[in-house]
């Protein structure tokens, strides 16, 4: 099975590498990323490796070339900064996956596996589970929750269009690897926030508004989910995490802190007015996305793909934070922009 993967320098991309590994099936990988890493070293190594930009206007001619006698194509990649420059991610998320569709069409691949998330939902319960059919209306105030929600539009009209090929959206909670961690403390906190000190001491209290439910999922567990719905031409939106659901007592769990509730207007009101004066670079909106998104049911993936999460949310979620104390990365790996 020849397989493309479009961003795969990414969070998920890489533990995607990693899961083809282990598939005697998955006979060539193929990769794209904005930028080339280390092609000498694991998990880059003994894949075939081409750079580009699929926001750019020769995206479409350029990735049909390279998608040309796939199976499938997986598509993972995703921009989450600038993130006070809509444009510029727009250009990536939104134009980009315009680009990568465009492109699977003409190459005519019989499969696209896409990853949405959690944040694609619009409002929901937090105190029952919801599935796959529930509205994907996304979060206005969220810039990537609505990119996200106009990429499943996107991908509605694409099956009408091509009811030939497959079409799979999985759509994972927060997604966390040790591996990761530097990166995703750059995207989110910035480079410049001290980190290190977490390797000794963890924070005494953690204040954070009790709306705050999120649902949190090893990167290894999604790619396995990737590779079951590739495997088994699976059609159709999946929902993906681990248990427990996160909610603050389970984070203040896991740091040894004890969770002081703080107002949701507060909490949003202090992160708007950090991120607009850069001192760090999570816009409000995900604050919104952690308060207001549905908790999701995950009995379909189980049912239809076999799948069934390996790590507790609690231990990804742990590893995500070591890893942040102990600057962890991929080796020789680029900036993960996907």
């Amino acid at each position: 099975m020849r397989i493309v993967i479009v961003g795969a320098s990414g969070n998920l991309g890489t533990a995607l590498l990693r899961r083809l590994r282990d598939e005697p099936t998955a006979t060539e990988v193929i990769a794209i990323s904005r930028r080339e890493p280390d092609l000498a070293v694991a998990p880059y190594s003994g894949v075939t490796w081409h750079t580009l930009d699929i926001g750019s206007p020769s995206a479409p001619r350029e990735l049909a070339r390279i998608f040309a006698g796939a199976d499938a194509v997986v598509h993972l990649a995703w921009q989450l900064q600038p993130n006070h420059n809509e444009a510029a991610l727009w250009r990536t998320n939104v134009i980009g996956t315009k680009n990568v569709l465009a492109a699977v069409a003409a190459a005519r691949v019989p499969q696209l596996s896409y990853s949405s998330s959690v944040a694609a939902y619009s409002p929901g319960p937090k105190t029952k589970r919801v599935d796959e059919h529930w509205p994907t209306g996304g979060i206005p105030s969220s810039h990537y929750s609505k990119h996200k929600a106009i990429n499943e539009r996107a991908l509605d009209r694409f099956e009408e269009q091509f009811p030939t090929i497959v079409v799979s959206r999985l759509r994972p909670g927060l997604v966390f690897q040790r591996s990761a961690a530097s990166e995703i403390a750059g995207l989110f906190a910035g480079r410049h926030l001290p980190t290190g000190w977490l390797k000794w001491v963890r924070p005494p209290v953690l204040p954070m508004p009790r709306q705050a439910v999120s649902q949190v999922v090893h990167a290894d567990d999604v790619a396995d989910a990737f590779w079951r719905a590739v495997d088994r031409s699976a059609a159709g939106a999946f929902n993906i995490a681990a248990e427990p659901v996160i909610d603050p007592t389970v984070v203040a769990s896991v740091l040894g802190s004890r969770w002081v509730p703080v107002r949701l207007r507060v909490a949003r009101a202090f992160m708007w007015a950090s991120w607009k004066l850069r001192l760090q670079k999570s816009d409000p909106g995900w604050i919104d996305i952690a308060a207001t998104v549905p908790v999701m049911s995950t009995s379909r993936a189980r049912d239809e793909l076999g799948w069934s999460p390996r790590i507790p949310s609690t231990v990804a979620l742990d590893e995500i934070v070591r890893g942040v104390a102990e600057h962890a990365n991929v080796e020789a790996s680029p900036q993960l922009k996907g």
